[in-house]
């Protein structure tokens, strides 16, 4: 009796460990499941740059023949946003603050100084980047410009200067050439198709016209990606 029951023992735990050592073998032999890439980059980036607004210089007022008009050139701060959908395709927001001196040019240019004008122009673009050239990261990019005109003053004999808000295109090109996984230099130029309506009074007599700034802005800056 000893001796069955010992047998009987040793069969129920063959039977026992036998599944259990194949379920170990298979855990063993089964492909690694796939983790989790927690190093994975953020899809926000933002730039800080120096920029350089360099206008058009044309225009004219209604019913002057030969009227022209000039705008100062300015070099301002830029802040702007990028969001990356995928490797290659982000949207970036521009943000910056400039002004412009509107002067009388061609056959009205003795009139002088017309006015100042401060502007907002912020631009939405949709980029393409380019990411198989290493530390080079080159992109292009087109969008919309919607311009706000403000703090508008007239000078000398002019008064009442009334540039209005313009909604216009956008084209970019630039690149980065990144340092790090964070840190990158940055140089970027935009071309804003931006020819508001304008009005003033000159002694009293009203005028009206088209402002043709049509600016580049040509920046170079900071990088950082989260």
């Amino acid at each position: 009796m000893g001796m069955g029951m010992l047998g009987a023992a040793a069969l129920s735990l063959a039977a026992i460990a036998s599944p259990l050592h194949a379920a170990d073998l298979a855990e063993r032999m089964a492909p690694p499941e796939a983790t989790i890439d927690v190093a994975a980059k953020s899809p926000w980036q933002i730039r800080v740059r120096g920029l350089g607004v360099i206008t058009e210089n044309s225009g004219f007022v209604d019913g002057i023949p030969g009227s022209d008009l000039s705008f100062s050139d300015t070099v301002v701060p830029e802040l702007d946003i990028s969001y990356f959908f995928t490797d290659n395709i982000a949207a970036e927001l521009i943000l910056g603050t400039t002004y412009a001196n509107v002067t009388a040019d061609g056959s009205i240019a003795g009139l002088g100084k017309v006015g100042k004008t401060w502007l907002l122009p912020p631009t939405l673009t949709l980029q393409y980047h380019f990411t198989d050239l290493g530390a080079f990261k080159p992109y292009v990019g087109a969008g919309v410009n919607y311009s706000l005109f403000y703090h508008q003053s007239g000078s000398g004999a002019f008064t009442d200067l009334d540039v209005k808000n313009t909604l216009g295109a956008a084209l970019q090109v630039g690149f980065d050439y990144m340092l790090d996984d964070h840190w990158g230099m940055n140089f970027d130029v935009k071309k804003l198709f931006l020819e508001p309506e304008w009005k003033v009074n000159m002694g009293g007599a009203p005028l009206t016209g088209k402002a043709k700034l049509n600016p580049w802005l040509i920046g170079t800056g900071v990088t950082y990606r989260f």
